[in-house]
This record gives C-alpha cells, sequence and structure tokens, in this order.
C-alpha cells in the first residue's frame, strides 16, 4: 500500500488515485535560459524515481512536465545575446534533454511549453475576472486578488496576515492589496507579447502552470510535484487560480489530491542556485563524474531530506555504486519479471511503498550484493539487477562501468595520463607472462604500474579483471 508524504496535509497518506489503476502527474519543470544545474537533476531524477516506481507498481501514469520558455530572465538573456527568444530556448530545451538523457531519466509522457498555451492563460483570466477572484489595472495588467480565495496559503500553512507580514512584496500601485500578483503584464519595449482583451502583454509565471495542468490532466489530478522552493508562492498560487476558475456554483474546485517537493540540493548549507552563484551545471559534473554515480547519488537520500553536495560525497557514490557492479561482474544476468514475494523484493517494496524510500531500498541492494558475493547466486545477482533497474541503476555491463574513463576521484588530476583499455589488457597479459616465467618481481611492478594508473587488477581463477579505481 504505496503512502506519499502530502505537503498539503502535512502527513503521509494512503495514495488512492481519482481513477483507478491510473494516475494523472504534473511536474513544474525548468525554465531554459542557462544549462540545467544540479538542484534541476535532483527535480528530473526524483519524479522519474516516482514515475518508474507507479508503472512498476502496475498503474498507467500519464507524467506531464512543462517548459517554461518565456518568463523575464529568458527576454533578458535574449536581449543580452542579441538572439530571438526561440533560439535561445531551442538551445537550453536541447541541452536540457541531453543532461536528462545521460542522467537515465525517462522523458514525461508530455512536456508541454508555456509559450504554445498563452491562448489557454487568457482564457483562465478572463474566467477569473467573472467570477470576481481577478481585476484589470488602468495601466493593462490583471492581478489576482488573493484576498477573495478563502483557501489562500493552505499549502505553506500561514495567513494571509502571516503572508503579509513576513513577505517581502514588491510595491505597485496598480495594486489593490500588496499580496495581489500579476496574471498579465502589459507589453513593454523589447519583450514579446500576446493580443488580449487588456491589451497587448504576456502571462505572468503562476498562470502558466494552472493552464497547462488542466488542459493535460483535468480540473482535479492526483499528483503535483517540484522543488521545495516552489511551495510558496508559486503553487499556493497555482492553487488560488485552478480552484477558483474552476469552481461551481461558487465552491472551488479541489486541484490537486497529493503535493510533492523534493528538498534542497545546499552548498556549504546553502541553496544550490544560480542567484547566489554556487551552482554547478550538470555538465560541468559529469565531466568528472559518471552519469550513473550523480543518479545514484541523488537516489541515495531520501527526496523530501537536504542533498549536500561535494566532491567526497559523489567520490563515496562512486564507491558504493562499484561495489554492485563488482558484484554483478561475473554473472551473465538477464532482465526478468519481479517475484515481488521474495523477501528481499517485498522489503524492497515495503521500503519504496514508505513515500519513495529510495535510502532503505538501496539498502536491500547492498543486502543482495553480500549475498552474492557470499554465494555466488545467480539469483540473487538477477534480483539485485532487477531490484536496481526499477531506480534506473545498474542497467548496463558492469565491465563497461567499472573500466570507464570518467574520473572516480576528485583527486585526480586532469593532466594525469589515462590509459585505454587496449594498453591496460596488453599490459595485463605481460604480467601474465611475467609470471609464468616466475619473474615475479616483474609481475608486481607491472600491477604496482597499474594502480600508480589508477588501476586495480582483481585476480580469480577465471583469470584476472581490472577496474579503475
Amino acid at each position: 500500500m504505496l503512502k506519499i508524504y502530502n505537503t498539503l496535509a502535512r502527513e503521509k497518506q494512503v495514495f488512492t488515485p481519482i481513477n483507478a489503476g491510473k494516475v494523472s502527474m504534473y511536474v513544474c519543470g525548468m525554465t531554459v535560459y542557462d544549462y540545467c544545474h544540479l538542484g534541476h537533476a535532483r527535480v528530473m531524477v526524483v519524479f522519474d524515481m516516482v514515475s518508474r516506481w507507479l508503472h512498476a507498481s502496475a498503474y498507467v501514469v500519464n507524467y506531464v512536465r512543462n517548459i517554461t520558455d518565456i518568463d523575464d530572465k529568458i527576454i533578458q538573456r535574449a536581449n543580452d545575446n542579441k538572439e530571438s527568444i526561440a533560439q535561445l530556448t531551442e538551445r537550453f530545451i536541447q541541452a536540457m534533454n541531453e543532461d536528462a538523457a545521460k542522467l537515465g531519466v525517462i522523458p514525461p509522457d508530455i512536456e508541454p511549453k508555456a509559450t504554445d498555451f498563452v491562448g489557454g492563460m487568457i482564457t483562465m483570466i478572463a474566467s477569473l475576472i467573472e467570477k470576481g477572484y481577478a481585476y484589470a489595472a488602468d495601466n493593462g495588467d490583471v492581478f489576482y486578488a488573493v484576498n477573495h480565495f478563502a483557501g489562500y496559503g493552505k499549502l505553506s500553512g500561514k495567513s494571509i496576515e502571516d503572508l503579509r507580514a513576513g513577505e517581502r512584496v514588491e510595491v505597485d500601485s496598480n495594486k489593490r492589496d500588496p499580496m495581489d500578483f500579476v496574471l498579465w503584464k502589459s507589453v513593454k519595449p523589447n519583450e514579446p507579447s500576446w493580443d488580449s482583451p487588456w491589451g497587448k502583454g504576456r502571462p505572468g509565471w503562476h498562470i502558466e502552470c494552472s493552464a497547462m495542468s488542466s488542459h493535460h490532466l483535468g480540473e482535479h489530478f492526483d499528483i503535483h510535484g517540484g522543488g521545495q522552493d516552489l511551495q510558496f508562492p508559486h503553487h499556493e498560487n497555482e492553487i488560488a487560480q485552478s480552484e477558483a476558475a474552476h469552481s461551481h456554483d461558487g465552491k472551488p474546485c479541489q486541484m490537486v489530491n497529493y503535493w510533492m517537493h523534493n528538498g534542497f540540493v545546499r552548498v556549504d548549507d546553502e541553496k544550490m542556485s544560480k542567484s547566489l552563484g554556487n551552482f554547478f551545471t550538470i555538465r560541468t559534473v559529469l565531466e568528472k563524474y559518471d552519469a550513473e554515480v550523480v543518479r545514484f547519488f541523488i537516489l541515495r537520500a531520501h527526496y523530501r531530506s537536504p542533498l549536500n553536495y561535494s566532491d567526497q560525497h559523489l567520490d563515496d557514490a562512486k564507491s558504493a555504486l562499484t561495489r554492485l557492479y563488482t558484484a554483478l561482474r561475473a554473472y551473465p544476468v538477464i532482465d526478468t519479471e519481479i517475484n515481488w514475494q521474495h523477501p528481499q523484493a517485498a522489503q524492497f517494496k515495503l521500503a519504496m511503498d514508505d513515500d519513495f524510500n529510495t535510502p532503505e531500498a538501496m539498502a536491500v541492494l547492498f543486502d543482495l550484493a553480500n549475498d552474492v558475493n557470499k554465494t555466488k547466486s545467480l539469483a540473487s545477482a538477477t534480483l539485485l539487477k532487477n531490484l536496481a533497474g526499477v531506480l534506473g541503476l545498474l542497467g548496463r555491463n558492469a565491465s563497461e562501468f567499472l573500466q570507464g574513463t570518467i574520473a572516480s576521484s576528485s583527486l585526480q588530476q586532469a593532466t594525469e595520463p589515462t590509459l585505454d583499455s587496449r594498453s591496460i589488457d596488453g599490459k595485463i597479459l605481460q604480467r601474465a607472462a611475467a609470471k609464468t616465467a616466475k619473474n615475479f618481481a616483474e609481475a608486481d611492478r607491472i600491477r604496482q604500474e597499474l594502480a600508480d594508473a589508477g588501476i586495480i587488477l582483481e585476480d580469480s581463477a577465471l583469470g584476472t579483471n581490472w577496474r579503475r579505481a
């Protein structure tokens, strides 16, 4: 029985889909004006994991993750680069998809772009004005009247008075209340614009997700996810917009049953973000670490917990993932249907059904790896591979990972020469010949030469294997 921590309820709740056997899930995606950083990677990997587990639990999943391709930062970056907004956003959409693929992220079922749904946003804004939840200002802006929505603050757990006292709100003389937020922005120089009943302009940020989620998933759907930083104001404003726009006979229509938020990625106890300048792009990290190591690093922590980034933590993840692959090295394991009645499979399922507890699920993987190492059981090796596959891990040939050329340690110097596979195999043959000739000093010298180059030899009755340190 799957339980999900619902941010709105502030507790774990048994997951009951609106339609039996089906799950509708919307996740706030990327704003595409730059390369994605590790904070974005966590959102992509976490909800990929959620989608994978829902599929493994026999649900039919409709997973929507949007792309924000119009906002202030995009406009500014395009103007700075002297290129069109479309050129800028398409370039970074392609880069985002490349990064996601390397991290083993399966594309969502639907990936709408905000600019394709401006018409739907205009329709929703008009409905909010008609129902008394929004108003048009004299300058052509349209604002949502926060104090007209009785449920405002229920996601963040704060009253309007608390929010008004605690939040820094931009002063705008066109607003009736400082807490009101913009739905439509009147046209400004050097900005794109669309025609609307209130004059030329463009939509605000919050309205896009309300329009896209309702278009693809309906007025009421199962799961809405995103980073913890979006809980307020973005998701709070989505609730206010959607539930008011879809109200019937003056009664708001519930938007989402389960709200999920992944924790921050932190560097030196500060949230990783572009505004703070302490971010690491996915591409920068992948220059030093195998992409599967990064995925493992993200899933090793519970999705709601803070994730502390450091080279040491990634090195630890590399070592741990190496242990799992090493256990599989000698076995021709194949993909098979998982028997969830098997004790260790049942333990894995129990962990994942407890709010996607990947740390506990991974503990089962390491127990299985120990079993493989002790008993040489093909059945345990097969179960290890197949359970890990549910998390998007251990999908490669073990030797491919163990002999990969991505640096395995932050201490390795970029200028240090790296031996290729052919050279390593040649030295292993030389070492074997030296041992046959009983020239053990030469055999030891070759082993040490390889060790100095970061190559670990593993002798067994079947011969010598190698892996990168």
